[in-house]
């Protein structure tokens, strides 16, 4: 493992140990358990088409008193879990957006400024915040999050953990 991506992991291992990973892990559990850690609710929802037109994938908006996740709807269930992992990544770190970040094809044109804290948008990987919740995503994704909080330990449930796939149908 390189220096940079060790580095990158053990950004992410404090935040790791907040977390408590459904068993089995199922998306809308762990958005449950971080909207009561973080005392507001956490809504998910598919992204509007115009967004993903103009290359966003997905969305983290934090108002005064929600956090809102925002997921491609035109992928596959897994790629859908990742990008709300990416987002709620964005939120754990508490990344705020950069000056050329916004809200892509005008998609909150009708929103007062006051209302949205933060808005992140991403159709790049190549900055810190966006590898970190990259790596975050992913490490919760594969179980690392969870080590020690009821991992499984059949060959097939790890398979499962390490593929994403849950038994549930929607996000």
């Amino acid at each position: 493992m390189s220096y940079r991506i060790a580095r990158l992991r053990r950004r992410c291992r404090p935040l790791l140990g907040q977390l408590a990973l459904p068993q089995p892990f199922a998306i809308e559990t762990l958005c449950a358990h971080l909207s009561a850690h973080r005392r507001r609710p956490l809504h998910l929802h598919p992204l509007p088409l115009q967004a993903a037109a103009s290359g966003a994938c997905g969305l983290w908006i934090a108002t005064d008193t929600d956090d809102h996740i925002f997921y491609e709807q035109r992928t596959a269930r897994s790629h859908q879990e990742h990008i709300v992992l990416h987002e709620i990544g964005h939120m754990l770190f508490n990344h705020h957006a950069t000056a050329d970040a916004g809200p892509p094809g005008g998609l909150l044109a009708d929103l007062s400024p006051r209302l949205v804290r933060r808005i992140l948008a991403r159709t790049n990987y190549s900055t810190r915040q966006e590898q970190e919740a990259e790596m975050l995503a992913t490490l919760i994704r594969t179980g690392e999050a969870g080590a020690g909080h009821g991992q499984p330990s059949d060959p097939y449930g790890k398979l499962r953990a390490a593929l994403g796939v849950s038994t549930d149908h929607e996000l």
